[in-house]
């Protein structure tokens, strides 16, 4: 999957995957031979697992 299609079923922004790769939040994505973030299931789930232990106001 693409780091838009991840963000679309999250519920967030790409940006905001881009921004919790860097500070640590959530694991590095794996690159295609063309640099492009990929994901699978296993790191989708990780994502949504995080996105739901953020409280929102």
């Amino acid at each position: 999957m693409t780091i838009t299609e991840v963000a679309d079923i999250v519920g967030i922004s790409p940006k905001t995957i881009v921004r919790w790769e860097k500070v640590g939040k959530v694991g590095k994505a794996k690159r295609d031979w063309r640099g492009w973030r990929v994901y699978d299931q296993d790191d989708l789930n990780k994502i949504k697992q995080f996105r739901e232990t953020i409280v929102e106001i």
